[in-house]
């Protein structure tokens, strides 16, 4: 696949997530019955046991980035579930158990948005209690119709990962153009205007996001809601294997970057 952006170097040309959202689109979405690739469906231990769906594909090429190699040759890896599929597969996750939470996860869950809008209804319409939608915002971003339908169902409550407060920070860290940091803002405001159940979480870890910036991230979240700010869930980035293999690749001396915060690599 000429052209598309895999794992970003010191040398990589900064890419517009919104087009690289577009041509992840036409390998991880089958229009035809509404299907999306997921690389797997099971119980993660994270909010005291959620089912989740794994999914392929991302507009963002972060260097912190957990996400297995699914998000750089979604081509490779994972199968399509329809919504019907996939909201049967998160519910034989749970069906031993008492576990009444279900979530998207991975790499962007946004991503084929007649998917996603074909699978919440489901979802509301099960014996889930409460669905987490985990995103980077850049699809909301640029579509607020998007946001606002995803803001209807009662059982949804987004997750919004913000990877920067500058232009500059966010192109070291995901690759993406600088300008492109607006997109999660605008999201933010969509969701707020939509009346979205939703938290911010962001990547402040002292070895990635310099303290003035992150000063700023949280001063530019407290002017568009206090509370946003006030429960704004900090991230740290943890040595993952992926991770490792990411921030090696964009030049950083990953040995230090971790013993810094007492972990070995």
């Amino acid at each position: 696949m000429k052209n598309y952006p895999r794992m970003i170097t010191p040398s990589t040309e900064p890419y517009d997530p919104i087009q690289l959202a577009e041509a992840t689109q036409q390998i991880v979405c089958r229009p035809e019955d509404y299907a999306r690739k997921y690389t797997s469906v099971y119980i993660a231990g994270v909010y005291g046991g959620i089912a989740t769906a794994y999914a392929v594909g991302c507009p963002l090429r972060c260097t912190f980035c957990w996400v297995d190699d699914s998000r750089e040759y979604p081509e490779r890896r994972g199968r399509f579930y329809t919504p019907e599929a996939l909201v049967d597969a998160l519910w034989d996750a749970v069906r031993e158990g008492y576990i009444r939470k279900a979530r998207i996860s991975g790499a962007e869950p946004t991503l084929c948005k007649a998917h996603l809008l074909a699978v919440l209804p489901l979802i509301e319409d099960s014996l889930f209690e409460t669905f987490m939608l985990e995103t980077n915002g850049i699809l909301f971003g640029a579509d607020p119709d998007y946001a606002k339908r995803v803001a209807q169902y009662e059982k949804v409550h987004i997750r919004l990962s913000l990877k920067a407060a500058t232009p500059e920070g966010f192109q070291k860290r995901t690759g993406a153009r600088g300008e492109s940091m607006e997109l999660p803002f605008q999201a933010i405001e969509n969701l707020l205007r939509a009346k979205a159940s939703f938290h911010v979480a962001a990547m402040t870890d002292p070895r990635l996001m310099p303290q003035t910036e992150r000063e700023l991230l949280i001063t530019r979240l407290a002017d568009l809601d206090m509370m946003l700010a006030e429960n704004l869930e900090e991230e740290q980035c943890d040595p993952y294997k992926a991770t490792i293999r990411r921030l090696d690749a964009a030049g950083v001396d990953v040995k230090t970057f971790f013993s810094n915060a007492g972990l070995d690599v």
